[in-house]
């Protein structure tokens, strides 16, 4: 159903890994080398990586998500149990070709015949993400590629959600925002934005600040939600 609260929606912003692409995608491409171990070390890999991002913050060490992914993956690996140099280099490689969620294409579409502004707000490394964008066929459908490398710290840092207001010129409470991450849905309500949890694991809500103002299931739902 439509939401009264996006009548005045100019721009649709995305987070990338887990809400556009599909974060597990190189784990199950290397099946043939992790076997039972596939989806554990996926597991890991996410959590990790995510944990690894949080602490650089808070410590004041900024590093490229390129390397707290690789460290991230490093740490999986030894979790569950491989050494394998040649098995690291592919999936790391696979990081950069992720699998778009099959959706994401026809929803990035409707919204830019509609009119909306269309980006990414990613902790990702900008060539990360124009890689993931173009392997995954929807580079085109964007506006805008952000990355927090240009302001030196991970979300949910407010400056991090201001960089998608200063870029696209568009005010805060005009910008939908779209994450499958509750912390990161719950941090750009907090900033401003007008939140959409993603919650395409059906996940229990998070007790953080400030809350979605929208749950959704997958983005096919997003359009009707901003009433196109």
């Amino acid at each position: 159903m439509p939401d009264s609260r996006f009548d005045d929606v100019q721009a649709c912003v995305f987070d990338a890994y887990g809400t556009l692409f599909d974060i597990h995608s190189p784990a199950e491409q290397a099946r043939d080398k992790l076997d039972d171990k596939t989806r554990e070390l996926s597991v890991i890999w996410r959590e990790r990586q995510l944990q690894y991002t949080w602490l650089h913050s808070l410590m004041g060490r900024h590093a490229d998500f390129w390397e707290i992914t690789g460290n991230a993956l490093d740490y999986a690996m030894k979790r569950v149990g491989l050494t394998d140099p040649a098995l690291r280099s592919r999936l790391m490689e696979l990081y950069l070709q992720l699998s778009s969620f099959p959706e994401v294409a026809d929803t990035l579409t409707r919204l830019k015949e509609s009119g909306k502004k269309t980006a990414i707000l990613s902790n990702g490394d900008v060539s990360m993400l124009i890689s993931a964008a173009k392997s995954a066929g929807i580079y085109g459908l964007l506006d805008e590629i952000l990355s927090v490398q240009s302001v030196g710290i991970f979300k949910p840092h407010p400056s991090v959600y201001q960089l998608a207001t200063d870029r696209l010129k568009v005010p805060a409470s005009q910008i939908a925002f779209q994450s499958s991450n509750a912390w990161d849905a719950h941090g750009a309500a907090s900033f401003g934005f007008l939140s959409v949890w993603v919650n395409r694991g059906g996940q229990l809500p998070e007790h953080l600040p400030a809350g979605p103002q929208a749950e959704i299931t997958t983005l096919t739902e997003l359009p009707e939600l901003l009433g196109l």
